[in-house]
């Protein structure tokens, strides 16, 4: 979803920050800040919006540029902390962003005159904030430049659509297979499917975020935001970014059944298909033990927390894996011996047993009804314009988000309730005549 602000290079961030925090403060403080600074020179530098096309073309000039403008950055937050400045003043926001921009941007240093040097951060540089917490506008503090793929980059926020996705009862599919085996002329077989009505799809629920949470992270609080409104799901239908076998568990224990694909085994021998993967080897959680393919026992078993989570670390013995006639293509660790990683024992084994069912094709037949929300989306997109922002920052457009949802709702039971087709909510011109005329 883009934000409804313009997307701003390091130098036109810097800029636009002051000029963000002058304007407040010419409304907010008038009297302070002409007593701060000197307005007549800053009016001229920062009157009009800063603009990249008016900025010098030489790159001299634009460095020389984003050092002015850090220094008006320096000198206006220094006024506004120091211990004669009011304390609201700091506490205007444009002010608060300008400082953070400053932070993120620049780097002030000592020269070996003693002198008072401030440059801009180059990419490599040590402080510069990770993508998650980096300020893209003065005027949109929440929105985030993100990446998707290769070739798709935003700034602004991601929105999840939950809808339901109940399947045809026995008895309508029954009908629609028999009508369109019996049939004998092509009127006739027009009538019988138009008399078969399509399961009625309503958005449940609607979670925006800024663009750099992962979607993973969203899950939980939709599926709490359903139970809250009495519609959780028996089965939860997502996209495999969306789950860990942790949230599957959690789920199961809620009473939801998340049907979603979980990500493969991403090891070096799975991704070669040699050596040995992980379900190649043998769990004995009693004795705390492996046994791998060549009948090696490990040597360690230890638990740990990686990344906020319980694991295990398995390793195998030198005297093993040394002469062992697999090691080559089993591992590649400097030492010579394989090591493994095992989340406990329901994770574990949860895991091992969704991945053998989503390579089966019962499974992945049921998996499909997922794919009715692209075209949710899609609807959104198109009768709503829910992908570009018309608000800035995330408290309004959660709301709008919110808005757009209930109108592709009252599309979809407009279309329910006054025609048949879900698959036809809108009629063209000729055919609406087409109608009268027969009637």
């Amino acid at each position: 979803m883009l934000s409804a602000v313009r997307d701003l290079n390091r130098t036109e961030l810097a800029g636009e920050s002051v000029r963000a925090a002058l304007e407040a403060l010419a409304v907010a403080a008038p009297s302070w800040l002409a007593g701060a600074i000197d307005v007549a020179e800053f009016a001229e530098r920062y009157g009009p919006r800063v603009d990249g096309w008016t900025m010098p073309g030489s790159k001299t000039k634009r460095d020389r540029l984003a050092q002015v403008f850090g220094q008006d950055a320096l000198a206006l937050c220094r006024a506004a902390w120091s211990d004669t400045a009011p304390v609201w003043v700091r506490e205007i926001e444009a002010v608060a962003l300008l400082r953070q921009v400053m932070v993120q941007t620049y780097i002030v240093r000592t020269d070996a005159r003693g002198r008072e040097v401030i440059k801009k951060r180059d990419a490599d540089d040590s402080g510069v904030p990770p993508g998650h917490i980096r300020l893209a506008s003065p005027y949109a503090p929440d929105a985030r430049w993100s990446a998707k793929g290769d070739d798709l980059f935003w700034l602004g926020y991601k929105v999840h659509l939950t809808e339901t996705c109940d399947t045809l009862p026995e008895a309508e599919a029954e009908a629609e297979a028999e009508a369109e085996a019996e049939a004998e002329a092509e009127a006739e077989a027009e009538a019988e499917a138009e008399a078969v009505r399509l399961p009625l799809r309503l958005i449940t629920d609607v979670h925006t975020t800024e663009a750099t949470v992962p979607d993973v992270k969203a899950t939980a609080p939709v599926q709490q935001n359903l139970a809250e409104r009495q519609v959780a799901p028996g089965e939860h239908y997502l996209d495999s970014g969306y789950a860990s076998v942790d949230l599957v568990v959690e789920a199961a224990g809620r009473g939801i059944g998340m049907v979603t694909p979980l990500l493969a085994d991403h090891s070096h021998q799975a991704k070669a298909a040699e050596g040995f993967d992980k379900s190649a080897f043998r769990v004995d959680w009693r004795a705390r033990q492996v046994h791998c393919p060549q009948g090696a026992t490990s040597a360690g078993w230890y638990p740990v927390v990686q990344h906020g989570r319980d694991a295990i670390v398995i390793d195998f013995a030198r005297a093993d894996c040394r002469p062992c006639p697999s090691q080559a293509t089993c591992t590649t660790s400097i030492r010579g011996t394989r090591m493994l990683t095992l989340r406990p024992r329901e994770l574990h084994e949860r895991t091992t047993t969704a991945r053998a069912e989503q390579d089966t094709e019962s499974w992945r037949a049921k998996y499909a009804l997922r794919a009715g929300i692209e075209g949710t989306v899609n609807q959104a997109l198109d009768v709503t314009g829910i992908r570009r922002a018309r608000y800035r920052g995330l408290p309004k457009v959660t709301p709008q988000h919110a808005f757009s949802a209930t109108a592709v709702n009252i599309v979809r039971l407009d279309a329910w309730w006054t025609t048949d087709p879900l698959r036809k909510p809108r009629t063209s011109r000729l055919e609406r005549l087409s109608h009268q005329l027969a009637s």
